[in-house]
Formats: C-alpha cells, structure tokens, sequence
C-alpha cells in the first residue's frame, strides 16, 4: 500500500499552485487552469470544493481554513527542501526541485520544523519566493542553537562558510560578489565593532550590520 501522504499529490499539487498565483495577485479559476500542470486540474479543482478546502465564487478561488493551513504547510515544506537541498547539499537546481517536490508531500511538521531550525529559519527559497513561519519561528527563535546562522550572530574569531545571502537589492548581491562573498566561501569574523570585519582569504572587508545579517553561514568545526 502506498504511504497516504502520496494519495494526496495531485490535491496537494493544486493547492500549492493555487497559493502561487495568490502570490502573483491572481486568484482567478481561469488563470489557475491556464497555468497549471495538472492534467486533470479542473476535476481535481473541484474535489477540493468537495472536501471543503477551497471556495469558488463566480471566477475567484478562495481557501477555507483547512485549505489555507495546508496549502501553507505544502509551500513551506517545499520552499525549505529546496533551501536544504541547494544550500546545503549543494544538488544541482534541476535535481533539486524535483526532489523537493517529492519531499514536500512527505516531510511530517516535526520534521520540517526541523529543517527551518537547521536552516537558521531562512526567510526565502532559492528562488527569492518568500517561505512561511511556522510556529518555531517565533516561539522557540532564542531557544534553539541553529547551524546556519546570519553573520551577525558569530562571536569574533569564528571562521564559518557561506551558505546562502539574502540581500535587499540586486547592486548589494554584486557587490558582495566582487569581494568574493558567495556561498561556499569561508570568511572569519574579526570585529563586529563599530562595523563587522570579515577576513576572507587576503581580503578584509568591512560591512554594515545590515549587511552583516543577511549573509548565512555554517560555522566551520
């Protein structure tokens, strides 16, 4: 017998793409079914309907409850695969989405809360697309001790390696990149007064806080 969380792909499915078109301002059947990859989106639309999971109104879908807990649980399950499957396993891109596809219909919520934690609670998938709190987010943020951490957060003297960056514009990403701040980077962490020094190889840099905090990193053992 199959594991039942598979028996819920294709609802699954159309609950994520129904949260992604919300997010481009689309709430429309029409524009669900012109870009969904379900065959049978239509027939699947409609179970949701059936199980109470969505509302349609003329050409407007809308989630109940039940429906938006789990659509949300769906996307960021996905969203933070992706981030553990790039960032830190360094899978191709490709590969890793459809991993994470696979993933997100299996990942019970312990075991995503987990995830995030690792991840240091990353704010946004690879693709810049923005991943859900859950309540580990909030709850236990100055509880947990998570592996990747925001620069920010090292004590001076720490060495640690790049993982992911999460800048406010695209200029500061290039800038960044110039200096040889990338993922896979080792960088250590010289002061953090009045401004954050970092060491990475020949070159010393001094950032913002700022700046500081949107670069993630793993500490090096």
């Amino acid at each position: 017998m199959p594991h039942e969380e598979f028996l819920k792909q294709p609802t699954d499915e159309l609950l994520e793409e129904i949260w992604c078109q919300r997010e481009k301002g689309d709430e429309s059947v029409s524009g669900l079914l012109a870009v969904s990859t379900e065959k049978s989106a239509k027939a699947i639309l409609d179970q949701l309907v059936e199980d109470g999971m969505v509302r349609i109104q003329g050409d407007r879908i809308e989630f109940t409850p039940a429906g938006y807990e789990r659509a949300e649980a769906v996307v960021r399950s996905r969203r933070l695969a992706e981030r553990l499957l790039v960032d830190v396993l360094d899978v191709p891109w490709e590969e890793a989405e459809k991993t994470a596809c696979l993933m997100e219909h299996i990942l019970s919520p312990a075991v995503v809360d987990a995830v995030c934690a690792f991840l240091g609670h990353p704010p946004t998938s690879p693709r810049g697309e923005p991943i859900p709190l859950g309540p580990t987010c909030r709850e236990h943020a100055e509880e947990v001790t998570p592996v990747i951490v925001p620069v920010d957060k090292l004590i001076p003297g720490t060495r640690a390696r790049i993982v992911f960056i999460t800048p406010g514009f695209q200029k500061r990403l290039d800038r960044l990149a110039s200096f040889g701040v990338v993922p896979g980077t080792v960088l250590e962490l010289k002061q953090k007064h009045p401004s954050h020094v970092l060491q990475i190889g020949g070159t010393t840099l001094a950032i913002e806080k700022d700046v500081a905090h949107e670069i993630y990193v793993r500490r090096e053992s």
